[in-house]
């Protein structure tokens, strides 16, 4: 599945440039041209990295990056802060804020894309391997198999994106609307309940040889991959 980024940036050129060659990196993104709909995207779907300008309209990158810093499900969210500003009591201001880097324009587009992948690889490293290990289940990605407990488990398609969206983010709960859009994706219509149907398979698959459920419910809130 491939890492979504958002890109909160008002210069249209800035944006569009950024989603050309983070797309071409295999990256899949939505823009954002103001701090009000940035706050709105990562509403609908948390992203697994932002690009976020400083000098946003409505509100500023900082602002937001405060927001985003004192939300539970969006604490350990990581930031790239973009900003014309060079002085170091801005730069240290950003980082104090909540950013993970710093990049200042005009910047070279080949070391932003090298900072985008030192970040997911050092914050959501699961994100950047082919193997994925979550308690005692395994997932290779390269070749679209699962082993739990050293023994191969046979899942579908979608149950497969399912443990991998899952094991990206291990501990974290979701909703049935969030995994609906970070796994069937936002484009595509499915019931809402079509993910409890699908969860009742994926635990059936990993539980088929024994052990405990590796999937939590928590009542009103959605669903978590066990981390023990």
């Amino acid at each position: 599945m491939k890492p979504f980024i958002v890109i909160a940036e008002d210069e249209q050129a800035v944006s569009e440039l950024l989603r050309y060659n983070l797309e071409a990196e295999g990256y899949e993104t939505a823009i954002a041209n103001d701090g009000d709909e940035a706050m709105l995207l990562i509403d609908e779907r948390i992203p697994d990295l932002m690009l976020l300008d400083w000098m946003l309209p409505k509100i500023s990158g900082i602002e937001i990056c405060r927001r985003v810093r004192t939300r539970q499900e969006t604490a350990n969210l990581p930031i790239i802060m973009l900003t014309a500003r060079t002085e170091e009591a801005d730069r240290i201001r950003g980082l104090e804020t909540g950013a993970d880097d710093y990049v200042t324009k005009p910047f070279s587009t080949n070391e932003l894309m090298a900072r985008v992948k030192a970040v997911l690889r050092r914050i959501r490293p699961a994100l950047m391997d082919d193997r994925i290990s979550v308690g005692d289940i395994q997932i290779d990605r390269s070749t679209h198999s699962v082993t739990r407990a050293g023994r191969d488990i046979h899942l579908g398609p979608t149950e497969f994106r399912l443990l991998e969206y899952f094991a990206q983010h291990p501990g974290r709960v979701f909703s049935r609307e969030q995994l609906l859009d970070g796994v069937w994706g936002s484009d595509v219509y499915v019931e809402a309940r079509t993910v409890d149907v699908h969860i009742g398979r994926l635990r059936k698959a990993l539980m088929s040889e024994g052990g405990n459920n590796p999937i939590r419910t928590v009542r009103s809130a959605g669903y978590s991959l066990r981390t023990d």
